[in-house]
């Protein structure tokens, strides 16, 4: 997990995808790696999440490979058999952390409140998504959950953009920010790949990567 943690540091952003076509990722998957950002949370949002995963794996093996929006085993399961490096929940639900255990792969959960945190630390998880991040009380709300959570690595994600990535990248304690304005799905769907390219070189840009 540390090893997981410290890539996605690295990168300061963490692309938020979802798609209705899976073969869409390639272009996406090319437009990313060759902008500095070679990474990508593929949400289990639509029955192409997987099949996307296992493509962008085959095209784009040393990008670090999320799935998101992940809800239970099964999930879990199809995640890590196509191919992806990690899990991300929206929420914290402990069956689903036990499962990505037994399954050996790494998982950040999502919490928003000091009680879903506990819940975390108490499976010996720091490493967590606050989401939905702006709804939750935004940069207030992580300043004052990371008093008595110092030891946290946030990676805060829903209602961020550009106007405002850095004011949470500013934060100590958070790790990096997921988005999904880079890849907006209505943009993947008419193929709008140079507005695409344009919005990673000018987030890769702001965090001075």
């Amino acid at each position: 997990m540390e090893a997981l943690t410290e890539r996605i540091g690295s990168l300061k952003i963490l692309p938020l995808i979802t798609l209705e076509r899976a073969e869409d990722i390639l272009p996406l998957g090319r437009i990313l790696a060759g902008n500095d950002l070679p990474a990508a949370e593929i949400a289990f949002r639509t029955p192409a999440a997987a099949g996307a995963i296992a493509l962008l794996r085959r095209d784009q093996p040393d990008m670090l490979i999320g799935a998101g929006t992940v809800l239970n085993r099964q999930q879990v399961q199809a995640a890590k058999e196509a191919g992806a490096d990690f899990i991300v929940s929206p929420g914290f639900n402990a069956n689903t952390v036990r499962s990505c255990r037994e399954l050996g792969i790494p998982i950040i959960p999502g919490v928003n409140n000091a009680s879903t945190i506990e819940a975390a630390l108490e499976m010996g998880l720091t490493t967590l998504k606050f989401f939905p991040a702006g709804p939750s009380g935004g940069v207030a709300m992580i300043k004052a959950l990371l008093g008595p959570f110092a030891q946290l690595r946030l990676l805060p994600t829903g209602g961020i953009h550009a106007g405002n990535l850095m004011e949470y990248l500013a934060v100590p304690g958070v790790l990096a920010c997921g988005g999904s304005w880079l890849a907006d799905t209505q943009l993947i769907a008419a193929g709008r790949w140079d507005d695409i390219s344009r919005q990673i070189r000018e987030a890769v840009a702001l965090t001075g990567q």
